[in-house]
């Protein structure tokens, strides 16, 4: 049985419906970031990062997003949510998954954990990196829709979890003052996840 550990409003979600879509027996953990949980002695020791999601499995923990999708991916084969029989296009997968953790995800996190990069009483360098996130996250779906996402899903007709990942940083736009209608193709793209019966249970459990 695995243990995934997650957090309303991050990327947690990802691996979260990916689990969902692959049928895997789990059980998930839900972390209170107001009360500090993943900060917690407890949590520590599965995960010093302190951070979610994190994957405890029987050979240990697995953490960060690109490295949970690959893996429940490739542990459910029969799921089909990544191209495992094709070298190339499962290259594109993780190359798509990459761009997400360390550009899109890196953009937003300038919004609200500006102290990553500067000191907490550099109030000036936290404004100027808020100011920067609506320009930063719309380049950066500007160039997933004219170049990245195929339609309807990320590798065209193929459903994989670059789809998975994707939904869940495009929720993320209206709240870093990106309207999501400017990229039609990532617009669809969000309706035909939303409608998906999967994706209604995981996201409820995530409010």
């Amino acid at each position: 049985m695995l243990t995934f550990y997650y957090a309303p409003g991050t990327c947690a979600l990802a691996a979260h419906l990916a689990l969902e879509y692959a049928g895997a027996p789990h059980e998930a953990r839900r972390l209170d970031f107001k009360q500090s949980q993943q900060r917690s002695p407890e949590y520590l020791r599965v995960n010093p990062k302190g951070r979610v999601p994190a994957l405890v499995t029987e050979r240990g923990v697995l953490t960060e997003t690109p490295a949970l999708l690959h893996y429940i991916a490739q542990s459910f084969p029969q799921a089909n949510l990544a191209p495992l029989d094709d070298a190339f296009l499962l290259a594109k997968v993780n190359e798509f998954n990459s761009y997400l953790c360390s550009t899109v995800h890196v953009n937003h996190a300038h919004k609200g954990r500006g102290y990553r990069w500067v000191e907490p009483e550099d109030t000036a360098a936290l404004e100027a990196m808020k100011k920067k996130v609506p320009q930063t996250m719309a380049e950066s779906f500007a160039l997933i829709e004219e170049q990245m996402l195929k339609g309807p899903w990320v590798l065209g007709e193929r459903f994989s979890t670059s789809d998975l990942y994707l939904y869940t940083l495009t929720r993320w736009l209206e709240g870093d003052g990106v309207e999501v209608k400017r990229f039609p193709k990532v617009a669809d793209h969000m309706r035909r996840m939303e409608a998906q019966p999967q994706v209604q249970k995981i996201v409820a459990l995530h409010q």
